[in-house]
């Protein structure tokens, strides 16, 4: 059984796009992750001779993320996350160590139309990680490992996210998993884990999705994609209410809490898509207002609202 049931509005919607040729695209998908990986190693000197064999890497971490099964839940093909992870090789530290910083990705498509939201968008400038030649990529979350470790969390992340979009909370059993690897991985000493002497870790960001006081921004992802956006073309007016409702949350959230790692990602994702959805609306000036308040780094976008 499918994790999540499209609706008759959504089958019509997927037939209209050539979706759902033949039946294929409705047959069960054992893994959840759709991942586009690219791998950037043109900063590092010797890319071309000794380090040749880190071209094979973009492939090992395609397939590691998109042929193994996350969940014990089913997919449709159609249902499967997009997904990217994009690595930039920044150095070498020594034949097998590299120092890297990776944008890690996740789309949700917006019921009704042919358009996907991006649901997060985080930058991890901190990752130094272990490949040799012929290395191959093995799953095993009861060992640490500073390549598989960063690609179990995020999967995990991407997951905990895309499940809160379906469901109130619903990501909860993902997110404990990827701070498990956090744990696992914070003692370490590895860089981008603790959350010593910094607010932007992997620890800190699944800390503060699993912490109680966060529990209205995971409920506003709900609110944002099922009643809001994925209500967007039917009901215009109904799902404008719906994003106040969502703007309303956050700002009382957000005169609670101080540098949030997880608000803070909330808005560098959806800074755009929130000008773009109130632009032209009764409501533009008063979510204008609103967003600055809560996001100031991004008023330049959200004072077009006004003008």
């Amino acid at each position: 059984m499918s994790r999540r049931r499209p609706s008759f509005w959504l089958c019509t919607t997927l037939l209209s796009l050539g979706l759902l040729v033949g039946g294929g695209a409705w047959s069960a998908a054992a893994q959840e992750l759709n991942c586009r990986v690219q791998v950037d190693v043109s900063q590092i000197s010797g890319a071309e001779s000794e380090f040749a064999f880190l071209g094979t890497l973009q492939r090992k971490i395609r397939e590691y993320l998109n042929t193994r099964s996350w969940t014990d839940d089913s997919f449709l093909r159609h249902e499967r996350i997009d997904c990217s992870l994009q690595v930039v090789v920044l150095e070498a530290l020594n034949l097998s160590t590299f120092r890297a910083r990776l944008v890690v990705t996740a789309r949700r498509p917006i019921y009704g139309t042919s358009q996907s939201s991006l649901v997060a968008r985080i930058n991890d400038a901190e990752w130094e990680f272990d490949y040799s030649r012929g290395a191959s990529l093995r799953y095993d979350l009861d060992r640490y490992d500073s390549l598989t470790s960063v690609l179990d969390f995020y999967a995990y992340l991407i997951l905990g996210y895309d499940y809160d979009t379906f469901s109130p909370l619903g990501g909860t059993p993902h997110f404990e998993t990827a701070r498990t690897v956090a744990d696992q991985a914070e003692g370490t000493g590895d860089s981008g884990w603790s959350s010593v002497g910094t607010q932007q870790s992997r620890a800190q960001l699944v800390s503060d999705l699993l912490n109680q006081r966060h529990e209205p921004l995971r409920r506003a992802y709900y609110t944002y994609h099922r009643k809001a956006l994925d209500r967007f073309v039917r009901e215009t007016g109904a799902a404008r209410s719906a994003m106040m409702e969502v703007l309303d949350r956050l700002q009382t959230l957000s005169g609670r809490l101080s540098r949030s790692f997880a608000l803070s990602v909330f808005f560098q994702t959806k800074y755009q898509e929130l000008t773009a959805f109130f632009a032209g609306s009764d409501q533009a000036a008063a979510a204008q207002g609103m967003l600055v308040k809560m996001d100031p780094s991004h008023s330049s976008e959200y004072d077009t609202l006004v003008q």
